[in-house]
């Protein structure tokens, strides 16, 4: 990706020079535009990060009329592109009224660079971000329309990630170890493995290994003779077997015992085994896909998992995160889960109300995605109407609703790192963004980013 410009709109060359020299010695890119026609022109070829307008246009203007043309011109061309304005104090309650429009912040002429400076980075790296999940989100359309992907759905950048790596390694042979914590959707990425793999439409076998008992171990796996064991009447095909020209999927491998390693790895290593009370050796031709949320190369260090089976088991490792991590995919997932559900008797589809939205946003979803659909699930059957609220969820309201779009809840995860590492602290916060305490508010007010104890400052 080309590194995004800024555009500094000024007519005056004295200013604009002086704006110059200064991206220029903190190598930051940048076009001037002497003429408002000329801005549209840039902005419009979507090289521009964040523009930088003056506020009058002509030597007689003093009212900022041409500069508040000017905004709402390119709020139309580009509604998300940050915009930060320079004024004189003459203009200046129209600048203040322009950022209750959606400008980013505005600046009196003489400016104080390392303010300036702190907001167009900040900016900046924000329209970045904003960029890339825009791209995510078209990339992962495009996934949709030419592979198989089981219905899952996410808009998170690291699924996008691990959703790539899956397809890219589906067609070939290697094992494949899925972790990541209970709940958080690894058996779902195995059946997209599958059904992108040249085994698909063979047979997909899944088995709990970590809840077979050593005494059950191998008739379960490798099969058992009629008479193998006390109680077994008939003939018994072990999910190797069935499984054979296609894939075996092994949960919670990280939970089987020494002797159920061993036997694992032998196979792995011959791609042979004997049914239990049968001493006819058999081949089996099947890809092995294991999934577990335990740390396995702990597991190894304190003796409790093979190192050779591990680094037999884990050729290609698809982690997947933690839905705490993913809160981009919280809200798809709750209205795909609704949209599943059986309809209510009067029709009504569900829909989620503001407090919900905000609700499930804040949850930290310790039972990830698994918590996410029983949820759901629980809310539409007690809920006395299709608007869930907060409280069918079993949460309190938040304080304060919203309508933000994706890009605006990029922003504020932005700016609540920000807060946070600055201790919460609006004044710090402000100073690193580059911005007036007042207009650090104004944005927490219109991103719904409430502090429950403002520091004094």
């Amino acid at each position: 990706m080309t590194a995004l410009r800024v555009l500094v709109v000024e007519d005056q060359p004295a200013v604009s020079q002086a704006l110059g020299v200064l991206f220029d010695v903190h190598g930051i890119p940048f076009d001037v535009a002497a003429r408002p026609e000329d801005a549209s022109r840039l902005v419009e070829s979507g090289s521009i990060g964040v523009v930088i307008q003056d506020m009058n246009f002509s030597p007689s203007a003093t009212s900022g009329a041409e500069g508040v043309a000017l905004f709402r011109e390119l709020r139309l061309l580009a509604p998300e592109l940050p915009v930060l304005l320079m004024t004189a104090w003459t203009s200046l309650e129209t600048a203040v009224q322009l950022v209750k429009e959606g400008a980013s912040d505005y600046f009196a002429k003489p400016w104080d660079d390392a303010k300036l400076l702190a907001s167009v980075r900040s900016l900046l790296k924000l329209r970045e971000l904003t960029l890339e999940n825009q791209r995510l989100r078209a990339a992962a359309s495009d996934l949709e329309k030419t592979h198989d992907l089981c219905g899952l759905v996410y808009e998170n950048a690291a699924m996008h990630r691990l959703i790539r790596l899956a397809l890219q390694v589906a067609p070939s042979d290697a094992a494949i170890l899925i972790t990541g914590p209970n709940g958080s959707g690894k058996e779902k990425i195995a059946e997209i493995v599958q059904a992108n793999s040249k085994r698909k439409g063979k047979p997909f076998v899944r088995v709990n290994a970590g809840g077979l008992p050593d005494d059950l171990l191998e008739a379960e796996l490798f099969g058992a003779e009629a008479g193998a064991y006390t109680g077994s009447k008939k003939l018994r095909i072990g999910r190797f077997e069935a499984a054979h020209g296609g894939t075996l999927f092994l949960d919670e491998i990280g939970n089987l015992s020494a002797a159920g390693q061993m036997k694992l790895l032998r196979v792995l290593q011959s791609r042979e085994f004997e049914r239990l009370g049968s001493s006819e050796t058999r081949r089996v031709d099947v890809r092995l896909l294991c999934a577990t949320n335990a740390d396995l190369p702990k597991e190894i260090e304190a003796g409790r998992f093979r190192e050779d089976l591990y680094f037999r088991l884990n050729v290609i490792e698809l982690p997947v995160p933690p839905l705490r991590d993913r809160k981009d995919d919280v809200l798809p997932l709750a209205r795909s889960v609704l949209g599943g559900l059986a309809p209510r008797d009067d029709g009504e589809p569900f829909q989620l109300t503001r407090d919900a939205e905000e609700a499930l946003l804040a949850y930290t979803w310790p039972g990830n995605v698994r918590e996410l659909v029983n949820r759901v699930q629980r809310a539409s059957l007690v809920a006395p109407s299709p608007q869930l609220s907060a409280a069918d969820f079993g949460f309190e309201a938040p304080l304060v609703p919203s309508t933000r779009t994706p890009e605006e809840e990029d922003e504020r995860a932005a700016l609540e790192k920000r807060l946070r590492d600055s201790g919460g602290s609006v004044s710090r916060a402000a100073d690193d963004l580059g911005l007036s305490r007042q207009a650090l508010y104004r944005r927490m007010e219109r991103l719904g980013i409430v502090l429950e104890r403002r520091p004094r400052d």
